[in-house]
């Protein structure tokens, strides 16, 4: 069952565009909890076969490691309990793009586990897309994921700034090294990975995938574009190498992340105190 409903569109002729929203608010749930509490890779395993979401293993410790991370703490405190809530959001968003990526994946396309912690820095996400003899990259995407209430000031201010320096290829380490993660993934030699990792640098094969988490206010053709306004300054690539997405959800932005939120601890609280499910 998936989680995210998704539909592919155009925006205008500088941009693709992707519309997320909530098909299954329960499986979300799930599958965020499940990834938060380190399991991603089975996390991927259920959205390829259309499983209900569950952990493969838990314990209290990990129980009451992942509810700290999806719980408020404003104020910092001697003992921390949880994350300030731009952070709480940002690692649910975070998730959910992942989550969006993977419904979407084809079988040859390997992505960045997110984050587990709101704490954590580097790439937001990373999908590798090899050739049907897993032999080439025909297509890497970057990912910048934002949780914010003022999504066009970000998209300016952030999100464009750090796609034009990738696309300058000015930061290539990080980039080289996470992509030859993926690639090994496919089961091929650390020499291979590295003649296949260089593709990453072509601009020709990448891609950016700008993604918001937004209120019904943006949920419309002008919204999105008003939004997206200026995507065209990464240069010298096709309108399908820039893709907005935005994932439109019901009401105000942080009062709904809050929900969801406590319906990931619930979930998370119930779950038994020590199992096994693989």
């Amino acid at each position: 069952m998936d989680s995210l409903k998704i539909n592919n569109f155009p925006i205008d002729d500088i941009c693709v565009g992707s519309r997320w929203e909530v098909s299954n608010e329960d499986q979300l749930a799930r599958l965020i909890a499940v990834v938060i509490m380190g399991q991603a890779a089975y996390a991927a395993h259920i959205i390829r076969e259309l499983m209900p979401a569950n952990p493969a293993f838990s314990n209290d410790a990990l129980k009451k490691e992942a509810i700290i991370k999806f719980t408020v703490q404003d104020t910092p405190q001697p003992v921390r309990y949880g994350y300030p809530k731009v952070q709480r959001d940002g690692l649910i968003f975070e998730v959910i793009s992942w989550i969006a990526a993977k419904q979407l994946a084809g079988k040859n396309a390997y992505l960045k586990d997110p984050h587990t912690s709101s704490t954590s820095q580097g790439l937001d996400g990373l999908m590798i897309e090899l050739s049907e003899n897993g032999q080439e990259i025909l297509k890497s995407t970057i990912f910048e994921d934002k949780c914010t209430t003022n999504p066009r000031r970000t998209f300016t201010q952030s999100v464009i700034p750090g796609f034009i320096e990738r696309h300058k290829n000015t930061r290539n380490s990080e980039l080289i090294a996470e992509a030859t993660s993926l690639i090994k993934l496919s089961g091929v030699d650390d020499v291979t990975a590295m003649r296949m990792v260089q593709k990453v640098l072509d601009n020709n094969t990448r891609h950016y995938r700008a993604g918001f988490a937004v209120t019904s206010d943006f949920d419309n053709e002008e919204a999105r574009k008003n939004l997206f306004d200026g995507y065209g300054e990464i240069k010298g690539i096709r309108a399908e190498q820039r893709n907005a997405s935005t994932f439109v959800v019901d009401g105000p932005l942080r009062p709904w992340f809050e929900s969801l939120a406590q319906k990931i601890i619930a979930y998370i609280e119930q779950l038994d105190g020590d199992f096994l499910n693989v």
